[in-house]
């Protein structure tokens, strides 16, 4: 009977459906206000009914200042077939002194800037305006950097920081960056954070800040490793292929592949770690030390973890030595190996005799 690879890409997509998210996002809480936003200070925000739309006006400073908070919710979060001006052609004809108006309009409350970017359409329309100018960037800058946690871990908020990183000045991408830095535990353990956070690492055009967050990573590599989320992130740096950083993964995780492995976040970055040749060396020697090997083929990821070092080794025949050393290890146990059910390990024996 054949049994699913824990390793495939089928397999591990299927067991995020079914994390425990409120476990997860527990560290976050530690030391930070609660993820949700306390309601938006000095004024009441009344969500428009059904059907509500606002009337046609011409697009003055004054139509801008005599926008309620009520009114600019729904310019910001409305469905566009809703309404007869579309807001990309709304903001088109807007001049440098109505965004600013627009702009100061949305970021004055940092909790009602929150509100809007958490809607879908809102995140997307807080997007549409940034990179258009530099003072209007200012005001969207610091209101991302005063709710940076909430916002950067937050579904559709997120995409509002990674659009700030991608079009501020320098400045303000440093300003963000060392936030990040700040917060990168916090943001790589959270559900959403640790998908914002691959992208911004995948994305990064600063490479002093790249490299600082990969050294970040790989310092708490073990903490990260065993993480639900976390783990999404030492994966995706590994895939990177940068040196240096899997260099220092490997260094931080060195004496504890054999934990890793048995434990079903873990066992991916042991993985990952077997398909290249430098990694690959470290862990098998790790695996063969005292009894070991025999640990794992009793777990039901560690026994993928050495069908997959055989598979590597084997191939690698430049270090025959770690192929038959793992040979010769498990061959004193080949017929308990047999007996032992989800088991491939003997099978695998049996095609080298």
């Amino acid at each position: 009977m054949a049994h699913a690879d824990p390793f495939s890409t089928s397999t591990m997509l299927n067991a995020s459906h079914h994390l425990r998210f409120a476990a997860a996002r527990e560290p976050i809480s530690e030391g930070y206000p609660a993820v949700a936003p306390p309601h938006p200070r000095g004024f009441s925000v009344k969500f428009p009914p059904p059907g509500f739309t606002l009337s046609p006006s011409p697009l003055t400073n004054s139509f801008f200042t005599a926008l309620t908070p009520q009114r600019m919710f729904y310019v910001m979060t409305n469905s566009e077939n809703q309404d007869a001006a579309p807001f990309k052609e709304m903001i088109s004809k807007l001049d440098q002194r109505m965004l600013r108006t627009m702009a100061s309009l949305l970021t004055t409350d940092s909790d009602y800037f929150l509100m809007i970017a958490r809607t879908k359409n809102g995140s997307k329309r807080i997007q549409k305006l940034l990179g258009k100018s530099d003072d209007v960037d200012t005001l969207f800058a610091a209101a991302i950097l005063r709710r940076f946690l909430h916002i950067i871990t937050d579904k559709y908020a997120s995409y509002v920081a990674r659009r700030g990183i991608a079009v501020f000045n320098k400045q303000k991408k440093e300003a963000m960056y060392e936030r990040i830095l700040h917060d990168a535990l916090h943001i790589a353990r959270d559900k959403h954070g640790c998908l914002a956070l691959n992208n911004i690492i995948t994305d990064a055009d600063d490479l002093y800040y790249r490299n600082k967050l990969f050294d970040v990573i790989a310092h708490e590599a073990i903490l990260l490793s065993n993480d639900a989320y976390g783990n999404f992130v030492i994966q995706q740096v590994l895939k990177l292929n940068d040196l240096r950083c899997k260099n220092n993964i490997v260094v931080s995780l060195r004496g504890h592949f054999v934990d890793l492995s048995i434990q079903r976040y873990g066992s991916y970055i042991v993985n990952l770690l077997l398909e290249t040749e430098e990694s690959m060396v470290v862990v098998v020697e790790e695996l063969l030390e005292g009894d070991r090997l025999m640990r794992l083929t009793r777990n039901a990821y560690g026994n993928f973890v050495v069908c997959k070092a055989l598979r590597v080794t084997q191939k690698e025949m430049v270090r025959t030595d770690l192929f038959w050393g793992l040979v010769h290890k498990l061959k004193p146990f080949h017929n308990p190996l047999r007996r032992s059910r989800g088991s491939n390990i003997a099978s695998f024996l049996d095609s080298i005799r």
